[in-house]
C-alpha cells in the first residue's frame, strides 16, 4: 500500500503488481501513452477530455467508465480529471476463464467496433461505490481468503458494469444513414469473424459483401470510428493475444492459423500493432497453459 489513495496487491512469486486500486484528482497519471500488461478500469467521475486508443479518437465527458485490455495503449487529453482506477493482472482475474460468470470479455474488453467506455448512471454509481469501498477495506484490512473475496468483489464490479454497457451499446451505433447500412454493417461484422484467419485484405471484404470497396470504407469510418483495415488488425490481435495468453502453441504455429505462412513477418506485424512481441506478451501477461473452464 504506498499512500492513503493507492491500494496494491503484488505477486509474490515474481513481485509483479497483481492489483491495484487508487484515485486520482488529475491528469498527470494518464497524460502520456499507457500500454499496461494488466486490465485498466477507469472511472472518470468529474471532468471531461478526448481519448485516443489505437487507431481512434473520442470525446469524453465526467461519469464516464473506460475499458483496457492488456498492452492497448490510451492517453487522456484533458485540463482536470478526477476519480478513481482499478487495474488486475491476467494471473490475478482471468476474465478469459470467468467468461461465463462475468461475460465482459467482448462487452467491457476486447471489442473492436465498440467505443472503450460508457456513461455511468446514478443507479451504477452506487454500486460501484459501494464495492470500491469494500475493496480498499479488504486490502486495507486483510482477513481469511482475502483473494476470494477480492475476486468476488471484482465480479460484481464486472457484472454490473457489463450490464449497463450492453444496454447502452444499441445507442453507440445509431446510423443516420442509408437504411441498408444496418444490415452491411452487421454482414461486415460477421464476415470479419468468419474470415478474418485466411481474408486480411479490405478489398477481400468488399467482394464478399458485394459493395464497392470506397463505400465499404467510408460507412467503416463513420460508424466504427475506424478503417477496414484497422478493424481487420485489431480481430487478428485479439485472437493473437488469446492464444499466446490461453496456450502453448509456437509462435510459428499460430501464425500459420492466423494465416501467414511467414513467421517473422508475423512476428513483426503484431509487434507494431500491439507494441511487444509474441514472446514477450505470453511472459508477461498470460500463463501459458491455462484453459478455459
Amino acid at each position: 500500500m504506498a499512500d492513503q489513495n493507492s491500494f496494491t496487491l503484488v505477486n509474490e512469486q515474481n513481485g509483479n503488481l497483481a492489483f491495484k486500486l487508487f484515485f486520482f484528482e488529475d491528469n498527470s497519471y494518464f497524460d502520456h501513452l499507457q500500454r499496461n500488461n494488466y486490465y485498466s478500469l477507469i472511472w472518470i467521475k468529474e471532468g471531461a477530455g478526448k481519448l485516443k486508443t489505437g487507431f481512434s479518437e473520442y470525446n469524453f465527458e465526467q461519469n464516464s467508465l473506460f475499458s483496457f485490455a492488456p498492452y492497448q495503449p490510451f492517453l487522456f487529453s484533458s485540463k482536470f480529471i478526477k476519480g478513481v482506477a482499478i487495474y488486475f493482472h491476467s494471473d490475478f482475474f482471468c476474465i478469459h476463464k470467468h467468461q461465463t460468470e462475468v461475460t465482459c470479455n467482448g462487452v467491457l474488453f476486447n471489442n473492436i467496433y465498440d467505443i472503450p467506455f460508457f456513461s455511468v448512471d446514478e443507479h451504477l454509481e452506487a454500486t460501484l461505490n459501494g464495492v470500491i469501498e469494500q475493496i480498499k477495506s479488504e486490502i486495507q484490512n486483510p482477513g481469511i481468503a482475502q483473494y476470494e473475496l477480492l475476486i468476488s468483489f471484482m465480479k460484481i464490479f464486472l457484472i454490473a458494469a457489463s450490464r449497463s454497457k450492453s444496454q447502452q451499446q444499441p445507442h453507440t451505433l445509431q446510423l443516420k444513414q442509408v437504411k441498408k447500412e444496418p444490415f452491411i454493417l452487421q454482414d461486415l461484422k460477421d464476415a470479419i469473424e468468419k474470415e478474418f484467419k485466411s481474408k486480411h485484405a479490405p478489398r477481400d471484404y468488399a467482394v464478399l459483401l458485394n459493395i464497392s470497396l470506397n463505400a465499404l470504407t467510408k460507412i467503416t469510418k463513420t460508424h466504427f470510428n475506424k478503417n477496414l483495415t484497422n478493424l481487420i488488425t485489431e480481430r487478428i490481435i485479439i485472437e493473437a493475444k488469446r492464444e499466446l495468453y490461453l496456450t502453448n502453441k509456437s509462435v510459428k504455429e499460430l501464425a500459420y492459423e492466423l494465416g501467414y505462412e511467414d513467421e517473422y513477418y508475423f512476428s513483426r506485424f503484431f509487434k507494431k500493432n500491439a507494441s511487444i512481441s509474441p514472446q514477450m506478451y505470453r511472459e508477461t501477461v498470460g500463463f501459458g497453459k491455462a484453459e478455459i473452464n
